[in-house]
C-alpha cells in the first residue's frame, strides 16, 4: 500500500505542442506497482488549455476545482467542481480553463 499527498509529487509543465499553462503530477503509476491504472492530476492556469488530441485509450476525469470546458468536435461542455467526464478511445478532445482560478482535475488512464 502507498499513501501520500499529491503535493508530494512535483508538478511539471506539459510540453506537448498546443498545451498552454498546463502542469501534471503523476500521482500513481506502474512505478508504484499499480498494475492497471495511472492517476494523474492536471492543473490548467486561467486562460490555459490542452491541445486537441486523440489517443487509443479511454480516460476518466474528475474535476476538483475551478471552471472550464471540455470540447469534443462541435460540443462544448462546461466543467466545475464535481464534474465527471468519460473520454472514449479515439475521441478528439481538449480541456480549457475559462475561469479566474486554476482548473484542477484527476485523470485516470490504463497503464
Amino acid at each position: 500500500m502507498i499513501v501520500r499527498k499529491d503535493t508530494d509529487i512535483e508538478a511539471v509543465d506539459v510540453e506537448i505542442e498546443g498545451a498552454v499553462g498546463v502542469k501534471i503530477r503523476v500521482i500513481i503509476s506502474e512505478d508504484d506497482g499499480a498494475p492497471n491504472f495511472i492517476m494523474r492530476r492536471f492543473t490548467i492556469a486561467p486562460g490555459g488549455k490542452t491541445p486537441y488530441h486523440t489517443h487509443s485509450w479511454e480516460h476518466e476525469v474528475y474535476t476538483l476545482n475551478g471552471r472550464g470546458e471540455v470540447r469534443q468536435g462541435n460540443s462544448v461542455i462546461e466543467l466545475s467542481e464535481g464534474s465527471v467526464v468519460l473520454v472514449i478511445p479515439n475521441e478528439e478532445h481538449n480541456f480549457v480553463n475559462t475561469g479566474d482560478e486554476p482548473l484542477d482535475f484527476l485523470c485516470i488512464i490504463p497503464t
